[in-house]
């Protein structure tokens, strides 16, 4: 398989910047690609969000790289994309060479099967994404004016321009904003699924909250937070820049184990932790303590509007304990601080249950061969029709008394 050293042996941005084929008010603008995110600038990296999205901040993915989580035997190396005008940055995305499809939550692992069966190389790809993130955000990075939708597509077409200039099977761009959809072309294949969220709709309190939905559900959250209550573990809400190195440690080695315990690889590393309670608020976790010991821990991720839950760990198989961190404290915390969301990640039709209603998200795929994408799309039409009946059959189970809530 050409992954992890076909990737260490390509380093593109090494080579001179290569034009996109856009031009505007007569000055050429410049397609570059980047090994590492340090070297495109922070400031006017940020600026080119659309909204405060932690998750493609400059700081946040050279966390990433600068803890170790970005490696090429992992399957991951940077290729960052910016498009410049004089030098001056105009558009930029983060994107990554990938020797697998692990840490990506749009699986194509099917699509690889087939493709070396039918003797391709489907590895190396190129992906438009955050490593290990199944969060829905902006992945076209342009501003926010009437010159973004140009340069959101001249970012597609530098990013296919490149996977045909490398010789790769295909690239993808996943969780999507609905806006920057717009931006891809007839000639991508796309593709959705549902994800669950909690939409804050002004309430005051967690019981206003539990007060909109119907009895059962209602019931059953109250039962199991009494679970957690009588079981004498203390649970305290903190930032994660106000943790200490120990209690950082303590937090990680419960993400580890966890994931050790389930056969799946703890990508994310000690240091990673550490770098991110060090960006001020960002980082916020449930914790339970038994003896001053923490036993178990969520971990979100915050924004100005919208909270992200990560990752959970726990040393005690207590009842209701997963569910009090990872939901109900991470709802509560949104009502205090008047977010408008809380996303608490991948997959769970247990969240339906718990107040978190069906939500749509969005990838886009272009295959280099056109016989293998049209075999692709047929079989993405099959899998959209299916997808849409399981949307429509969660919006007949909502958990609200009024079943016109959103």
């Amino acid at each position: 398989m050409r992954n992890a050293g076909w990737i260490s042996r390509h380093r593109p941005a090494d080579e001179p910047a290569r034009q996109c084929g856009y031009q505007r008010q007569r000055a050429l603008i410049e397609a570059r690609f980047h090994p590492a995110i340090d070297q495109l600038p922070a400031d006017a990296w940020d600026a080119l969000r659309a909204d405060a999205n932690p998750f493609v901040s400059h700081a946040f993915l050279a966390a990433l790289e600068q803890s170790g989580c970005i490696l090429p035997d992992w399957g991951w190396q940077a290729h960052h994309l910016g498009l410049y005008e004089d030098g001056r940055l105009l558009a930029a995305a983060p994107l990554y060479l990938k020797g697998n499809s692990h840490g990506e939550f749009v699986f194509d692992f099917s699509w690889a099967s087939a493709w070396q069966r039918a003797g391709g190389e489907y590895y190396p790809k190129l992906l438009n994404a955050v490593p290990y993130s199944p969060v829905p955000g902006p992945r076209l990075l342009a501003g926010n004016d009437e010159a973004t939708p140009r340069l959101q597509r001249a970012l597609v077409e530098a990013m296919r321009r490149e996977t045909e200039r490398l010789g790769l099977s295909s690239v993808h761009a996943n969780f999507l904003q609905e806006s920057e959809l717009d931006a891809f072309g007839t000639e991508w294949l796309a593709r959705s699924d549902v994800q669950f969220h909690w939409h804050n709709h002004g309430y005051r309190h967690f019981p206003a909250f539990l007060a909109t939905l119907n009895h059962k559900k209602r019931k059953n959250i109250l039962r199991e937070r009494s679970q957690v209550e009588a079981s004498g573990v203390a649970i305290e809400w903190r930032s994660g820049d106000a943790l200490s190195d120990n209690e950082w440690r303590q937090v990680h080695a419960l993400y580890q184990a966890t994931f050790d315990a389930k056969g799946n690889h703890a990508a994310l590393t000690a240091a990673f932790f550490h770098q991110l309670g060090a960006l001020g608020q960002t980082a916020q976790l449930a914790l339970a303590r038994h003896d001053q010991a923490i036993v178990a821990m969520a971990l979100f991720v915050q924004s100005d509007r919208v909270l992200y839950g990560r990752y959970w760990g726990s040393s005690v198989d207590m009842p209701g304990l997963h569910f009090e961190l990872c939901y109900y404290r991470g709802i509560e915390h949104a009502i205090a601080q008047q977010l408008i969301r809380f996303e608490p990640g991948a997959q769970g039709e247990h969240k339906l249950a718990r107040g978190f209603l069906p939500v749509r998200t969005y990838s886009q795929h272009y295959l280099s061969n056109p016989g293998f994408r049209a075999a692709v799309a047929t079989a993405l039409a099959r899998e959209a029709e299916a997808v849409d009946a399981y949307a429509a059959e969660l919006q007949d189970h909502s958990p609200y008394a009024d079943r016109t809530r959103r």
